[in-house]
C-alpha cells in the first residue's frame, strides 16, 4: 500500500524536477548563460596543419565552384546605413555575449588552406554588422546574432519580426535602429516567425511585458506555437547538450584551424534568453489582418523548418517575408543536435505555395538570416531552387532506397544536381545532402538497414574489443591507421582507430590519431556542422569531455510558459523509473485560476498524467493555482512552501516528504 509518505512526496518530486528541464534547446541552437569552460588539455590552439591530401581536397574545390557569381556580395551590401562601430556586445551577467573582432581574420583576403573555399565565403558574407535598409519602411540589424532583426514601419510605431536570440544582443540593435531610423517611436507589435529560440529568445532586450499585458503591444505567432516552442526538444534536452557542442563547436576557438561560421550566421551569443508568450495566433492556412495599419498576408507552413512556421506577404509594400523557409543555403532535414526528422516534401510545396500565392509579384524578399533579394527574377529563381532542392532530396533519396540503398549506403550515393550545386543558395552550410539524405531515409523507413546484424547490435564499447582481438591488437591497428593517414585515407583510418578507442579507452597514442584524422577531415567540410564535429571530436579527445556551463536556454519565462500538461509529460520522462518499480498512487490535480484539472498516476514504474478528469478515489489531490504552481516550477518557492503557507491544498495526506532522489532522474 502507498504510504501517505509516498504519495505526498510525489509532486514535489515532479515539480523540482521541472525546475531541472533547463534544456530547452532548440533550432539555430540556444544562448547559453555564459561560454562553457574547456579543460586542460593538450587541445592544438592553432591546429594542425592540414595535410597534403586535404590542401588537394580543398583546391579543387574551387575549380567546381561558381566563384564569378558575385551577386550575393552585392545584396549583401546594398542598404547599409550605418555599420556597429563597437566589436563586443556585453552580457548582462558581466562576460561578453557577441565578439565580432573573433572573425575579423576573414577579411585578410586570404585562401585558408584548414577551411573549404565555398565555408570561406559564406563566413565573410556573415561578416556583415551593421543596420540595413531593406526597402523604405522596412529595415534589418544584421551580425548581431546568428538571425537577423527586422523592423517594419507600422501607423504608430515599429512591428519587429523575430527579436533574436539574446536580450543584450536585441537591445544593442535596437539601439543601433534608434540612433539612425527609429525616429523615437515604440514598437507596437512583435512577430514570432517560428518556434526555434533563435526567433523569440531576444524579446525581453526590446520589449516590456507590462506593454504587452497592457494591450499596447501585440505579439504574433503560427498556431500551436507555444506547444511546439515548449515540446520540440524539451523531451529530449539533456541528451541535446553534448550533440550541441559538436555541431555548434561551442568550445572551439575562432580561428582557420577551428570555429568559422555557422552558416546562418557568425555564431549563438552567449546573452540571457527570454520568452513573453504570444496575445494572438494565427490559426488559418492563410490569414490577413493588419498590424498597426500594415497590411499582411501570414501563410502557415506546419511541419517545414520547424513544427510551426509561417511566412508573411506585405502586399501593399510587394516585400515577401520567407521566414526560415528560403535562407542562403540548404537547410536541415535531419538537424546533428537532434530533432524530429523535418518533412523535404511538405517543405517544397509551402515554398511552391509562395511562390504562387505571393512571388509573382514581391519585388524584395527578406528572410530571418542573410540578406534580402531584390527584383521579381532574382525573388523567383531563388524560390524556384529553393523548392527543386527540397523535393529532389526527397524524391531521389527515396528513388535510391527503392533500389536496395540504405540508410548506412545513401550519403556515399545521392547527390544534388549540378544545376542545384551551381547557385550558391543551394551549398549546404547548415544542412549538409549527406546528414540530410540519411535523414529522408529515417524519416519514412527508420534506422534499420534491412541486415539482420543491425536489428540488436552489440553496443560499440562492448564490440569493440572483439574487432581489435581479431585485428591482432593496438599495434597492427596503429600501423595500419598510420599508413591510411598518409595516404590521405582518413575515413578508413577512423574506422579502424575509432574501434581502438573504444576497446581502450586509455590508449592516448591511439586518441591522438583518431584526434588527427578527424582534424583533416574536418578541414575538409563545406557544411558548418560536419566541420564543427569533427573539429570538437577531436578536440574532446585531446583535452577530455567539456566540463563546465551546460548549454541551456531555459529561462523562468521559458518555463512559466509551459503548459500544465506539457509540465507534466516532461516529468514522465524526467522521472527514472528504475527507482519508481513500487511506486503506485493516484492523484487529482487542480488548478482553479485557469480551470484546469488532471489525473496524475503513477503504476507499472510510468508516471501519466490525463487532461480533463478527476479520478473518483484519488490518494491525494493537490489544488493549487497555475500561477502559484509557476512559482515552483520556476524554483523560486518551494511545494513544500507553498502547501505550508496554505497556498496549495492537499487531501488525503499529513506529511510531507520530498523524495526527488528517488523517481528524478
Amino acid at each position: 500500500m502507498t504510504t501517505r509518505r509516498d504519495l505526498l512526496a510525489a509532486i514535489p518530486a515532479t515539480v523540482a524536477a521541472f525546475t531541472l528541464a533547463g534544456n530547452l534547446l532548440l533550432e539555430s541552437t540556444p544562448a547559453r548563460a555564459q561560454a562553457p569552460r574547456p579543460l586542460a588539455g593538450h587541445f592544438h590552439p592553432k591546429g594542425k596543419a592540414p595535410s597534403e591530401h586535404t590542401r588537394a581536397i580543398l583546391e579543387a574545390a574551387k575549380s567546381e565552384l561558381p566563384f564569378a557569381d558575385e551577386r550575393d556580395f552585392e545584396e549583401q551590401a546594398r542598404g547599409l546605413i550605418a555599420p556597429m562601430e563597437e566589436m563586443q556586445i556585453p552580457a548582462d551577467a558581466g562576460h561578453v555575449a557577441w565578439d565580432m573582432a573573433q572573425f575579423r581574420f576573414l577579411e585578410s583576403g586570404e585562401d585558408f588552406d584548414s577551411i573549404h573555399p565555398s565555408l570561406t565565403r559564406i563566413a565573410r558574407l556573415n561578416n556583415n554588422y551593421g543596420l540595413y535598409e531593406v526597402m523604405p519602411g522596412i529595415y534589418q540589424i544584421r551580425g548581431f546574432d546568428l538571425s537577423d532583426l527586422t523592423f517594419v514601419r507600422g501607423r504608430n510605431g515599429w512591428i519587429v519580426f523575430d527579436p533574436l536570440t539574446a536580450a543584450e544582443t536585441a537591445r544593442a540593435g535596437w539601439e543601433l535602429f534608434q540612433k539612425h531610423v527609429g525616429e523615437g517611436l515604440p514598437i507596437t507589435a512583435v512577430i514570432y516567425s517560428h518556434t526555434h529560440g533563435d526567433h523569440w529568445g531576444g524579446v525581453r532586450g526590446i520589449l516590456d511585458e507590462d506593454d504587452v499585458r497592457s494591450g499596447r503591444v501585440e505579439i504574433i505567432a503560427p498556431r500551436d506555437f507555444m506547444q511546439f516552442t515548449i515540446s520540440e526538444n524539451v523531451y529530449a534536452g539533456n541528451a541535446m547538450n553534448r550533440r550541441l557542442f559538436y555541431q555548434y563547436g561551442l568550445l572551439l576557438p575562432v580561428s582557420p584551424h577551428g570555429y568559422v561560421s555557422q552558416g546562418l550566421g557568425q555564431r549563438v551569443p552567449a546573452g540571457a534568453t527570454g520568452l513573453i508568450a504570444p496575445t494572438r495566433f494565427v490559426s488559418e492556412p492563410i490569414e490577413e489582418f493588419e498590424v498597426d495599419g500594415v497590411r499582411m498576408i501570414f501563410q502557415n507552413t506546419p511541419n517545414t523548418e520547424a513544427p510551426r512556421e509561417m511566412n508573411t506577404y506585405l502586399p501593399d509594400m510587394k516585400a515577401l517575408w520567407m521566414a526560415e523557409n528560403v535562407i542562403a543555403s540548404l537547410h536541415n532535414i535531419y538537424t546533428l543536435r537532434g530533432a524530429p526528422v523535418r518533412d523535404p516534401l511538405n517543405w517544397s510545396k509551402y515554398i511552391s505555395e509562395a511562390l504562387y500565392r505571393f512571388g509573382l509579384e514581391a519585388e524584395v524578399m527578406f528572410a530571418s538570416h542573410h540578406w534580402p533579394r531584390w527584383g521579381n527574377e532574382r525573388i523567383q529563381e531563388v524560390l524556384r531552387a529553393q523548392r527543386d532542392l527540397y523535393a529532389h532530396m526527397n524524391n531521389q533519396v527515396l528513388h535510391l532506397a527503392n533500389q536496395g540503398v540504405t540508410i548506412n549506403q545513401i550519403h556515399n550515393v545521392y547527390e544534388v544536381p549540378k544545376s542545384l550545386r551551381d547557385k550558391w543558395y543551394c551549398r549546404g552550410y547548415h544542412g549538409s545532402p549527406q546528414h540530410n539524405a540519411r535523414g529522408v531515409v529515417q524519416r519514412y523507413l527508420g534506422f534499420w538497414d534491412c541486415n539482420p546484424t543491425t536489428l540488436i547490435p552489440l553496443s560499440p564499447e562492448d564490440s569493440a574489443p572483439l574487432y581489435v582481438e581479431m585485428m591482432g591488437g593496438a599495434a597492427p591497428i596503429l600501423a595500419k591507421a598510420s599508413e591510411l593517414h598518409a595516404q590521405g585515407d582518413y575515413l578508413r583510418a577512423t574506422e579502424i582507430l575509432n574501434k581502438l578507442v573504444l576497446a581502450e579507452p586509455d590508449n592516448a597514442e591511439a586518441k591522438d590519431a583518431l584526434a588527427d584524422a578527424f582534424e583533416q577531415l574536418g578541414y575538409q567540410q563545406e557544411n558548418t556542422g560536419l566541420r564543427n564535429s569533427f573539429l570538437a571530436a577531436a578536440y574532446e579527445l585531446r583535452s577530455g569531455i567539456p566540463q563546465g556551463e551546460a548549454v541551456s536556454s531555459s529561462s523562468p519565462d521559458v518555463i512559466r510558459a509551459m503548459s500544465t500538461e506539457l509540465f507534466l509529460n516532461f516529468l514522465g520522462i524526467r522521472m527514472d523509473s528504475r527507482k519508481a518499480e513500487d511506486l503506485r498512487f493516484t492523484i487529482n490535480l487542480v488548478t482553479p485560476d485557469n480551470g484546469e484539472k488532471f489525473i496524475v498516476e503513477c503504476q507499472n514504474a510510468t508516471l501519466t498524467n490525463t487532461a480533463g478528469f478527476q479520478a473518483e478515489a484519488p490518494d491525494l489531490t493537490l489544488t493549487i493555482n497555475r500561477s502559484d504552481l509557476e512559482q515552483t516550477m520556476m524554483g523560486a518557492k518551494t511545494l513544500e512552501a507553498q502547501i505550508a503557507d496554505g497556498t496549495a491544498k492537499v487531501e488525503g495526506a499529513t506529511d510531507v516528504v520530498d523524495c526527488e532522489e528517488r523517481i528524478s532522474g
